[in-house]
């Protein structure tokens, strides 16, 4: 909610804006001076932000805008992130105002589906960045908003063509330097598959097989870090998801407590399965 000072300065303003919780502007993306006025419109209002005490401003440029860019560069304002469909800039009134980073993570998930047999769902990646053949855990990616649940049951059935309940979360691998210069999370996952035959995502997977855990730990073609999260999974009993009181949104959050803790709240809808 704005100040009275913030609503006075707002009226006072050539460009439209809401005040943050730390002292700082976000330009209103929506009422955008044309660019033939943007210049002269934000060089006032930054006189005028700067002047009330203002620590820091958030410009987000839409792409059908993207000419008021070089304007808002030209005013000292820089890149913080960018989407598909804008760019996110700042500018500090005072040197010392804090900006808090981007996203600065990726987050990935694998799936040790381990079937009545002790067989092992394994997969060889189509597009690698070796010709030499290597099995992995099917996995991937969250998407954005995705709960890792969620996730790993989506990227193993899609990869697979296995469908699979979740049992619980057992180690998790932390990477800096990973794509684009962003470090990336990796957790895996225990799994146990509803169904047997496979169905192989031609696009992303070259190979894709039930194989003998035992071979699988022995074999040349597996790397020391697969071979340890296979054991960990199978000796673990690892963490399974649980409710926590006092959370309204089980679209928002996701918890993962040891059994020996649980309580008696039921699962989020999401984790129903």
């Amino acid at each position: 909610m704005t100040t009275t000072t913030d609503t006075s300065l707002a009226d006072l303003s050539p460009i439209a804006f809401s005040a943050d919780h730390f002292n700082g502007v976000i330009i209103d993306a929506d009422r955008l001076p044309d660019e033939a006025h943007f210049a002269a419109s934000l060089g006032d209002a930054l006189d005028l932000w700067t002047g009330a005490g203002k620590r820091l401003v958030w410009l987000k440029v839409p792409l059908e805008r993207s000419g008021l860019v070089p304007i808002a560069a030209a005013h000292g304002f820089i890149f913080h992130h960018a989407n598909d469909h804008d760019v996110m800039m700042t500018r500090r009134l005072v040197p010392e105002a804090f900006v808090p980073t981007h996203a600065t993570h990726y987050v990935g998930v694998g799936g040790v589906v381990i079937n009545d047999r002790r067989e092992l769902l394994v997969v060889c990646e189509r597009h690698r960045a070796t010709n030499r053949k290597y099995y992995k855990l099917p996995g991937g990616a969250l998407q954005p908003g995705e709960h890792l649940v969620d996730a790993v049951l989506r990227e193993v059935q899609e990869e697979t063509g296995i469908e699979c309940r979740f049992e619980a979360l057992v180690c998790f691998r932390h990477w800096h330097g990973y794509r684009y210069g962003k470090s990336d999370i990796y957790f895996v996952c225990r799994l146990s598959p509803l169904n047997q035959e496979v169905t192989m995502q031609v696009e992303e997977i070259e190979e894709c097989l039930w194989m003998p855990i035992d071979e699988y730990l022995s074999s040349e073609l597996v790397s020391p870090f697969n071979k340890r999260i296979v054991r960990a999974a199978e000796r673990s009993q690892g963490v399974s998801p649980e409710w926590i009181e006092g959370h309204t949104d089980p679209a928002r959050y996701e918890f993962f407590m040891p059994d020996e803790t649980h309580s008696d709240e039921p699962l989020g809808p999401t984790h129903v399965a």
